[in-house]
């Protein structure tokens, strides 16, 4: 995620590292805060792989400020993660967010199409935080309220998420989304 991060809001514009890591943790939020000790060494990773280039400018004070910007390497590295997400991008929904963020900058509508077909497929498999007997269980098989509430909130969710999936992906088509998709 901090990768992709790093190389979506960089394509964006060229930026200073504290306004990178900020723009990193609004994009995250309270479910994973960057620090300066994980940002920093991507960066430097990133920057050794040829994907970013940093420039100095003058600062307010004697020390230069550092701008961080993508190398054409590293624009073909954005492309190639949004075309081919990791399967972590496409099953686990926060990193599936981060991937929502910069999909936008894939030029193909086929192509967005696809990733979000990866993600529709996906949530087609069943799933459930709770298993009996090697068997998702459902809210209305749950007697736990608050195991039931989980179950009910994931459930609307999901129910949200596919319709949105499905619409976009009928609309990057061209196609027209069927009655229940809106």
């Amino acid at each position: 995620m901090l990768t992709l991060s790093v190389l979506g809001f960089l394509a964006e514009e060229p930026l200073h590292a504290y306004e990178l890591r900020a723009r990193i943790s609004g994009l995250s939020g309270h479910v994973r805060p960057v620090s300066d000790g994980a940002l920093y060494p991507a960066l430097n990773r990133l920057r050794n792989a040829g994907l970013l280039d940093r420039q100095e400018e003058p600062g307010r004070g004697a020390t230069p400020r550092q701008v961080l910007s993508l190398t054409a390497a590293g624009h073909a590295e954005l492309l190639r993660r949004l075309r081919e997400p990791a399967e972590v991008e496409i099953t686990d929904r926060n990193s599936f967010l981060v991937l929502l963020a910069f999909l936008s900058r894939l030029p193909d509508p086929a192509d967005q199409a696809r990733v979000l077909q990866r993600r529709l497929e996906f949530m087609d498999g069943p799933a459930s935080y709770f298993y009996a007997d090697g068997k998702p269980v459902r809210a209305t098989e749950m007697n736990d309220r608050f195991r039931k509430g989980m179950l009910t909130l994931a459930g609307v969710t999901s129910r949200a998420d596919r319709a949105w999936l499905e619409a976009t992906i009928a609309d990057l088509l061209g196609e027209s989304p069927s009655p229940e998709q809106g």
